[in-house]
């Protein structure tokens, strides 16, 4: 087998050792454009359980890393006059030139021929002419480019602009610095590599770097700026310079990385930001990757590269998604300068959500049990020992929760008419005595052209008021939470069979759906009524009703509806709302009916209670077909808050079929936290919240002020509980039929 790696950085080496160890018959020759002793950055970095898959994977290579390695476990946060210290975390780096030198060592050992100062631009012949052409040519991948119709390449340049600098600072710990200035936000990413050399990154939002007018200075003086403007940090020590241009960092992904016998590895198929540790981590790991498939697959390079790719591409989108969310953290953390310090260095801590409050606390608890008493502190408890941020209480008008824990709504489709019965009684019931701050009804609706479902819950009439009320006075009458009602139109989703019975447009006995425009929600579904001004004022007097039969069951919030599709959220989106009346086009325009319905039920719901609403932040469509975006949400959040809206929930997606959810833990906390930074409004999270670690480290974050959770709810609905119990929770109000229980 004849194989051709260009580009001769880590990952071609590596893949060249392990397939070669593997069979040494294999001829392999990596051809690299710049001279053997030529790199360019400082140092690599690696996280403990990397080595592990070094090792291995080569033992003799590892070996040779590891003795070069520097280790450290903390990490140092420079944040407003303050050092923050977080301990426990485990890391290695080294020379990047140094993993160079050991890897071309082991590669000559190994018999894999190498060429330097070789630019490849015969693609074609060399695919030609070997079995395999592995391109690792890195992020301006000339491969890729050539056969960017096989690769079919996305290039995502972000806002933020960096230089790589080295230093002589002899440095302990992994290094944040975050400095104001006249010009903005410089941040800095620091590490050591070898005795008396580190890594010295410096970021900064590119507007900052032309207000500070970096982009007229060359590679020397903008180091002499940022050695100047760190002179603190660097305690008399230099930065120094190896090609260390400002640079804007592209998020490469690739929909396939094969074409034909050819195949991108590392940063040339994919990118992951620097934030999150190492670029050449992910490449090594490819290489081990694409190695066992070469060799499992031997003589079958299309089968292998399929195999390959089909191991590699899950792993590669989750590093990718954290990196992402990593980025975008430091893209935007001006927003959280305003933190406590050790509130500030928990949220850096978490930025990318794989690091949690509960794993964060294993490794440093000493840090977590103050970011505990920060929070206290400032969302009011007055215990001695405080409460964990996710069981804090938290207060909106004259509401006050005893947690930040609530049960999402969730349908249960076994209503009779609209009326609840005992099943609602015990599944809302349970979980209020379960510990929950706030407990929501279902979605239900305001009238019976409003349903989703035959059995979906109603609140237009007196028997379903009355109902309603027995939950209610239950819920208080033996729990501490307080229980809020959900209120909404299904729209053009109504007329449809319960899930366990098809879940799909009913056959008979369907009724006639609305929409703010007659297009239908999948295209063998019923095309809905396109609603005119007097069928607008039906359903916003029928909100109004609802509201009022919600003050006198006793409820104590209302959520109105205006997410996933159903009639308020399809009048906001511009994929299911084409209407060329005052009610369609503009972002104003779609929004007029949604707050219409805003206003009147603020005015009709007692001053003293609060209003929710709950919206979908994205439509998630790109820019080909742009839909509701998180950009329009932050402004209708804007509005929201001065029709007298007091918490945004903020989901996503729904109004169409076509979309595509990221789906990952808290996926869409980043929407909930941006709403709440630029709108300035309390948000309800929602959405792969795994109980309570993940509502503890939101909270803590600061990224939003309630925690909503469905599903966990329905296998635990004494979590809250629980968790009380096990962290000694003294303000945890128990029922005093489960006092036994308690610890």
């Amino acid at each position: 087998m004849k194989i051709a790696c260009i580009g001769g950085g880590p990952a071609s080496l590596y893949f060249a050792i392990l397939l070669k160890k593997r069979d040494a018959a294999v001829e392999i020759d990596v051809y690299e454009q710049n001279r053997a002793d030529d790199t360019f950055g400082q140092g690599v970095v690696f996280s403990d359980e990397t080595l592990g898959n070094f090792e291995t994977a080569d033992a003799e290579s590892f070996r040779r890393i590891r003795e070069s390695f520097v280790s450290w476990t903390d990490i140092d946060t420079f944040y407003r006059g303050t050092k923050v210290t977080s301990t426990g975390h485990g890391f290695c780096g080294l020379a990047r030139v140094r993993l160079l030198q050991i890897l071309h060592d082991r590669c000559t050992q190994l018999g894999v021929r190498l060429h330097f100062q070789r630019i490849v631009t015969d693609v074609e012949t060399f695919a030609a002419t070997h079995d395999l052409v592995v391109a690792a040519d890195g992020v301006n991948s000339r491969v890729r480019e050539k056969y960017a119709a096989s690769f079919r390449p996305v290039l995502d340049w972000r806002k933020c602009k960096f230089a790589w600098f080295g230093t002589s600072k002899r440095m302990t710990a992994f290094t944040f610095v975050f400095q104001p200035t006249q010009w903005g936000l410089f941040q800095v990413h620091a590490y050591p590599f070898e005795a008396g050399r580190g890594t010295w990154i410096v970021e900064c939002r590119e507007e900052t770097w032309r207000r500070a007018g970096l982009d007229k200075l060359d590679e020397v003086q903008s180091a002499a700026f940022c050695q100047n403007l760190f002179a603190e940090h660097l305690a008399g020590e230099q930065l120094l310079i190896n090609r260390s241009i400002w640079r804007s960092f592209p998020t490469i992904r690739c929909g396939s990385w094969r074409h034909e016998n050819v195949v991108l590895l590392g940063d040339a198929a994919h990118t992951a930001h620097f934030s999150i540790g190492s670029g050449t981590k992910l490449a090594m790991e490819d290489s081990i990757a694409l190695a066992d498939a070469v060799a499992a697959h031997r003589g079958d390079v299309p089968g292998a590269l399929l195999a390959f790719e089909q191991a590699r591409r899950i792993d590669v989108l989750k590093v990718q998604r954290a990196a992402q969310t990593s980025l975008e953290w430091f893209e935007h953390s001006e927003r959280y300068t305003a933190q406590h310090p050790e509130r500030f260095v928990f949220n850096l801590m978490t930025r990318s959500r794989r690091i949690t409050y509960e794993n964060l606390r294993k490794r440093d608890p000493a840090l977590v049990a103050r970011v505990d008493a920060v929070v206290a502190s400032e969302e009011g408890q007055r215990s001695a020992t405080p409460a964990p941020p996710a069981l804090s209480p938290f207060r909106v008008r004259d509401l006050q929760l005893g947690n930040r824990m609530v049960v999402s709504p969730m349908c249960m489709y076994s209503a009779t008419h609209g009326v609840p019965d005992d099943w609602h009684l015990v599944h809302l019931g349970s979980r209020a005595v379960g510990g929950a701050g706030l407990v929501f009804t279902e979605m239900t609706n305001v009238s019976p052209q409003g349903l989703i479902t035959p059995g979906c819950a109603g609140m237009w009439n007196d028997a379903q008021m009355t109902a309603w009320r027995r939950v209610v006075e239950f819920v208080h009458r033996h729990s501490q939470a307080k229980i809020g009602m959900q209120l909404a139109h299904a729209g053009r989703k109504g007329s449809c069979s319960k899930p366990w019975e098809g879940d799909a447009p009913l056959a008979t006995g369907g009724w006639q759906t609305l929409g703010p425009s007659a297009l239908p929600f999948r295209s063998d579904w019923p095309v809905p009524k396109a609603m005119h001004v007097a069928d607008m004022a039906s359903v916003r007097d029928a909100f109004v009703h609802a509201a009022r039969l919600c003050d006198s069951a006793g409820f104590d919030v209302i959520e109105l509806h205006m997410a996933h599709g159903y009639l308020l959220s399809s009048f906001l989106s511009p994929l299911s709302n084409v209407r060329a009346d005052e009610y369609g086009g503009s972002l104003a325009n779609r929004a007029r009916f949604p707050l219409e319905v805003v206003a009147a039920v603020r005015a009709a719901w007692p001053a003293h209670k609060p209003l929710f609403v709950r919206i979908s932040a994205t439509d998630w469509f790109d820019d080909e077909k742009k839909g509701f975006t998180v950009d329009d949400a932050v402004v209708l959040a804007g509005w929201l808050k001065a029709h007298g809206v007091d918490v945004i929930d903020v989901s996503s997606a729904g109004n169409v079929a076509e979309s595509k959810p990221q789906y990952g833990r808290m996926y869409q906390v980043p929407f909930a936290e941006r709403i709440r930074h630029e709108a300035a409004i309390p948000v309800m999270a929602v959405g792969g919240i795994a109980g309570l670690d993940h509502a503890h480290t939101i909270v803590a974050a600061g990224r939003a002020d309630l925690c909503a959770i469905a599903r966990g709810y329905l296998t635990d609905p004494y979590m809250v509980q629980r968790e009380a119990n096990e962290r000694r929770v003294a303000d945890y109000a128990w029922p005093v039929q489960y006092l036994a229980a308690r610890s």
